[in-house]
């Protein structure tokens, strides 16, 4: 990746400029999706099209497969997370939110996902600084100020 575009793309998700944020989210989820290519983004797209359709152990050997082939792709790493989050495996869900934010430590994606893993676990308090650690790249994201919010509430 282009440090000279991630940076001025994290400074635009600092934009005061809704519009502005918008575009450097867009362009960073891009980026992310197109890691490893051609490739990479058509099997991320043939996962989630077959989850969609309901077919999650298809998606699922899809990720797999991709992440044993490309340990490095974070993307892929991610959209297991996702679905596995969607079923309600928290642990493995969390597990591949954090070796997303190992590969790629600004993907507020990730972050956002292991807040929510936390939180579904219970785990307020940690999943608090998740959902804050994002808040530091996004800082204008309102899903991660309203889970913030959530979380202190259900610590009371």
């Amino acid at each position: 990746m282009d440090n000279t575009v991630i940076n001025l793309l994290l400074a635009d998700l600092k934009s005061d400029d809704e519009t502005v944020r918008e575009e450097a989210t867009r362009e960073l989820w891009r980026i992310w999706f197109h890691q490893k290519g051609v490739y990479g983004l058509e099997q991320l797209e043939q996962s989630q099209a077959l989850l969609q359709a309901g077919r999650i152990d298809e998606a699922e050997a899809i990720l797999n497969d991709l992440i044993q082939a490309q340990p490095d792709f974070a993307e892929a790493w991610n959209r297991r997370a996702v679905l596995y989050y969607l079923q309600g495996r928290y642990r493995s869900s969390l597990a591949d939110c954090q070796q997303v934010v190992a590969l790629n430590s600004i993907h507020f994606g990730a972050l956002h996902g292991m807040g929510l893993c936390y939180a579904a676990l219970g785990e307020y308090a940690t999943a608090i600084q998740a959902f804050r650690r994002a808040l530091e790249i996004q800082p204008h994201a309102l899903a991660n100020q309203r889970m913030i919010l959530e979380c202190t509430a259900r610590l009371s």
